[in-house]
């Protein structure tokens, strides 16, 4: 027999999962700054793509609250 979660309970479970989305997205962001910050060759480019991956993830992770949580005006 399942057990049926009331509303807040399955927000509550929700925000624990996309939390981990939020900061995989902040640290990719992150390392493509420390890249660019060292210097090496190409950093610049590389540093870059891995800061458009990071935005790209939290632009997902924002997709996905609006589409499972409507506002309620």
């Amino acid at each position: 027999m399942k057990k049926r979660l009331t509303q807040q309970e399955e927000f509550d479970i929700m925000k624990l999962v996309l939390d981990k989305f939020l900061w995989l997205g902040f640290g990719v962001m992150v390392y493509g700054l420390w890249i660019m910050a060292t210097g090496v060759e190409h950093a610049f480019a590389r540093g870059l793509s891995f800061i458009v991956g990071g935005a790209l993830v939290l632009i997902v992770f924002m997709m996905i609250i609006v589409r499972e949580y409507e506002v309620i005006k």
